[in-house]
């Protein structure tokens, strides 16, 4: 659905003569579209295209330490006036861009929340860490563009003109927008990496629990682990079994 909003002909139209509605198509497929649909895919969905050798490769693109700094060069560089303005004026560059901010976005947040296993490294303070400097990249682009005393994409003249909008004016809306949709994407992903790392205690804690009761042994490391590695029922599992053995 969201894609159907950015891809929709009234508003490509608009993004032709302003920025703040270029700025609110490529949020919709680069950051919302991106996220929906990594929160679509599961590992059965993924593992039947994962066994096809050069998709399967791809799978890299997921890595934490390669899908930030990715999207990040494929999100400044396409704001580079001379790009930008590129793809305003050639179809076959928009697409590109287009496609370009639908694919990395898809691998940042892959990295983050998608079903692929994750780094040993990449706990909930990392994750943290990774949602601070995405956002942080994006704030820093939006007040670019909110405070600037230049008009980057002068492209847009005419239909700023049209709409009776001054340059910087359609300049600094497309910062505003960008700033409040990141402050709302930054509060729902902080909000699920709280819940995330509370239900995380919470079912370390019960294995800790049946361990203890049932005379197993288990450390809180081993615990935490398979907790963070979405493993906790596999360990459950094996847990009573070895408490079944035992009586």
């Amino acid at each position: 659905m969201v894609l159907v909003v950015a891809f929709s002909p009234q508003l490509g139209e608009l993004s032709d003569q302003l920025l703040v509605a270029h700025m609110v198509e490529h949020l919709l497929m680069g950051d919302l579209a991106a996220l929906l649909i990594v929160l679509g895919l599961s590992g059965p969905v993924l593992a039947p295209l994962l066994r096809i050798d050069p998709i399967g490769r791809l799978r890299v693109l997921a890595h934490p330490l390669v899908a930030l700094p990715l999207w990040a060069a494929n999100f400044y560089v396409w704001h580079l006036s001379a790009l930008y303005q590129a793809a305003l004026r050639h179809a076959g560059v928009h697409a590109l861009e287009h496609l370009s901010f639908l694919v990395f976005g898809i691998a940042m947040w892959m990295a983050l929340l998608g079903p692929l296993p994750k780094p040993a490294w990449f706990g909930n303070a990392a994750k943290l860490g990774y949602i601070v400097v995405v956002r942080l990249l994006g704030t820093v682009l939006g007040n670019v563009f909110l405070w600037s005393s230049t008009v980057f994409y002068p492209y847009y003249t005419t239909g700023e003109a049209q709409r009776q909008l001054k340059p910087l004016e359609d300049q600094s809306l497309a910062g505003a927008v960008m700033m409040i949709e990141e402050s709302f994407l930054t509060i729902g992903l902080l909000c699920w990496l709280f819940l995330r790392a509370a239900r995380q205690g919470d079912e370390r804690q019960q294995l800790l629990d049946y361990a203890r009761v049932h005379g197993v042994s288990l450390t809180d490391e081993r615990a935490a682990r398979a907790v963070a590695a979405g493993r906790g029922e596999e360990l459950r599992e094996r847990l009573e079994t070895e408490a079944s053995s035992r009586i």
